[in-house]
């Protein structure tokens, strides 16, 4: 999973990224302007796993990893100009998901874009200039389609047609205010929009970043589901501090759950992802697979060979299992089950795949 950190210039995305990654990743006070990116993989926390490595000892534990990255900050009016484009949309683009992040602290020596704090507004900016950015697209493909239809083939004129009815329809969708995201589309029509790099297509999280001395509860208004709050650079510092004293300092400023913890969790449930484990000879892993999989799927997660080739998949649950003891006592009790290729998998999941290529 690869998630992308976007906001405007000065709004502390690379704070942000470095509270989520425990980087060290340079900060200024001013954006360069340049296309800069830092990346970092970062392993997805989860207890479960923790304790299957103590069930199935000396066996290590291998998380599923998640890469974000910091990308460089972006001024208003960018999508409009159609500039949003080279090395700057590959970025955004090639994500599976954005933390937009929106800046809520006062620091005199870091002047905001506007000359005022509005993490409303600067949300509002950067996905507009997204929405921008998309219509000029669609503009640009409506252009190309009519100049080259009377010279394409028959097969290639109708994938044409098809293409215009589904931009021309979007294309007022885009300038009512709504992201392509939220726009009702066939599988078919997907598949069609996928490769166009439309940036308000992307699942998007919002980030409050907040200031060492704010509370929570100063944002209530602006906090949903799909919106959360981090005090970027108090947990920046946090997160170099070694496990205990990191713990001891998140207690004191209240702070219940790390904000990668958050953040990856939300991602997850942004991206509709759920967890399975497995259990080999050398480690134990978990795996993210979109909620809904059916078995082979989960298998070519692992490897595609297992999903060519899958026969049966030998499951037990995480919870069942623990309340077991073992593989053993599971199976002993009727716990462990040979599933085919349409059992759906479940969070928690512990799975072995038998598969013939």
């Amino acid at each position: 999973m690869r998630i992308g950190i976007v906001g405007g210039q000065n709004s502390g995305k690379t704070t942000i990224f470095n509270a989520l990654t425990r980087s060290k990743a340079a900060t200024a006070g001013y954006s360069s302007g340049q296309v800069e990116i830092h990346t970092a993989v970062v392993d997805v926390p989860d207890s479960r796993l923790d304790r299957l490595a103590e069930i199935f000892a000396p066996r290590p534990a291998v998380y599923a990893q998640v890469t974000f990255s910091d990308i460089a900050g972006m001024t208003e009016g960018i999508g409009k100009e159609g500039s949003i484009q080279g090395p700057l949309l590959n970025a955004i683009a090639l994500n599976d998901a954005l933390l937009l992040v929106a800046r809520s602290f006062s620091n005199p020596a870091v002047p905001h874009p506007r000359d005022r704090v509005d993490p409303t507004a600067d949300f509002d900016a950067i996905e507009t200039e997204f929405l921008l950015n998309d219509m000029v697209t669609i503009e640009n493909r409506l252009e190309r389609i009519a100049a080259q239809r009377s010279r394409a083939l028959l097969e290639e004129r109708q994938r044409m047609a098809r293409e215009e009815l589904l931009l021309e329809r979007l294309y007022p969708v885009l300038e009512e205010g709504t992201p392509l995201r939220k726009a009702v589309v066939s599988a078919d029509e997907a598949k069609m929009l996928a490769g166009f790099g439309f940036l308000s297509l992307l699942p998007l999280l919002r980030v409050v970043n907040a200031g060492d001395d704010d509370d929570e509860s100063q944002y209530e208004h602006l906090l949903d589901s799909e919106t959360f709050f981090l005090r970027g650079r108090l947990e920046a510092d946090i997160a170099l501090m070694p496990p205990q004293e990191a713990a001891e300092f998140l207690a004191e400023f209240g702070i219940a759950e790390p904000g990668l913890d958050r953040a990856i969790r939300r991602c997850y449930t942004l991206l509709g992802l759920i967890s399975f484990f497995t259990v080999g000879d050398n480690e134990v892993r978990s795996w993210a697979v979109t909620a809904g999989s059916a078995a082979p799927a989960a298998a070519g997660v692992v490897h595609t060979d297992m999903e060519r080739g899958f026969i049966r998949a030998e499951t037990v649950h995480f919870e069942d299992l623990v309340s077991s003891g073992s593989m053993a006592e599971a199976r002993k009790r009727g716990l462990l089950r040979l599933e085919g290729k349409d059992y759906q998998v479940r969070d928690g999941d512990i799975l072995q795949f038998r598969f013939r290529v």
